[in-house]
């Protein structure tokens, strides 16, 4: 018995160490790094190495003496921030922005990817997809322009309109009261087309079968909507609401910039254009030191809300699980 046993194929083992096994695969596998190399570099140059740059919100930076010249201030720009009367009224304005692009601008690609999941004609959906994906690639510059254009106090189709019915010319991009739901109007008009292909190709993973004993049960669109496509869909939608509270003090800096007059400040300035003014914009010398510390002190936030809301995500799933 003893002879005919056959004896368990062996594994094989990996020869040589770690450093000698990642030159082999180097070797083999070339073309692949060398395509990799491009993405790294801008990885690392661009992401990862201005990071050791946020060391001057700890010191009095100069552009004159450096990052190793300038003394050392310790957390006294960091103090600076609760002291200054300034940061209140923008961290409220940018709060106020976020949670209504949160409210108002993440529950439309929803709403609208599961719509478009009910149309039968494929070349209408996809025609419609399209169209609705288009305004992510235009630039904000010229969003905003046809902004301007539509609510031309003089010109614009919208007074237009108005004088028709006899009210009077409204300027609605120097009305304070007016500048967020514009600018959310434009978040939703350049995103929810793009963030709508998250959820649509969500559903295109759902089980088939799952409808078809559905409507066996006699469920009807609605009811399927609601009981398997927005259940089946919730994992998507928890990554991105996730990622919306991570970008909650994360506004459009560039929109909110092109729409920027003084007579709207008291609803526009949010925390990213305040560091722009005193970082770049300050009368005599700029202070880079203390623009750095109110961006680290917003990020540090940011990442706390991210970490909540993901154990609130994962008590979430867990209670689904039972």
């Amino acid at each position: 018995m003893s002879a005919m046993r056959k004896k368990a194929p062996a594994f094989p083992k990996k020869s040589g160490s770690l450093p000698q096994r990642f030159v082999k695969d180097i070797r083999r596998n070339w073309i692949i790094y060398l395509l990799l190399l491009p993405g790294l570099l801008s990885l690392v140059l661009f992401k990862i190495g201005p990071v050791g740059g946020m060391v001057i919100a700890f010191e009095d930076f100069s552009a004159f003496q450096g990052i190793f010249g300038s003394p050392w201030v310790g957390l006294e720009n960091f103090v600076r921030i609760f002291q200054d009367p300034y940061i209140p009224k923008v961290v409220v304005n940018t709060i106020i922005l976020a949670v209504l692009s949160i409210v108002v601008v993440f529950p439309i690609p929803i709403i609208f990817a599961l719509f478009l999941n009910e149309v039968r004609q494929k070349w209408v959906r996809s025609t419609v997809q399209s169209l609705s994906f288009l305004p992510y690639f235009i630039s904000a510059a010229v969003m905003v322009s046809v902004l301007y254009t539509m609510l031309s106090p003089t010109s614009g189709i919208v007074n237009n309109i108005i004088r028709a019915f006899g009210g009077d010319a409204v300027n609605f991009m120097a009305k304070p009261g007016w500048f967020r739901p514009l600018y959310v109007l434009l978040e939703v008009w350049q995103t929810f087309g793009y963030s709508a292909i998250i959820y649509i190709a969500a559903m295109m993973n759902i089980d088939p079968s799952l409808y078809e004993a559905a409507e066996v049960d006699g469920a009807n669109r609605w009811d399927k909507m609601f009981r398997i496509t927005l259940p089946c869909i919730s994992t998507s939608i928890i990554v991105m609401l996730i990622i919306s509270v991570g970008n909650i003090f994360t506004v459009n800096l560039d929109r909110i910039l092109l729409m920027y007059n003084p007579s709207v400040y008291d609803t526009a300035d949010v925390i990213q254009t305040y560091v722009y003014r005193i970082a770049f914009e300050s009368k005599g010398f700029p202070d880079y030191s203390y623009g750095t510390a109110v961006n680290i002190l917003k990020s540090v936030i940011a990442f706390i809300l991210v970490t909540a809301v993901n154990r609130l995500a994962d008590k979430f799933a867990e209670a689904r699980l039972f």
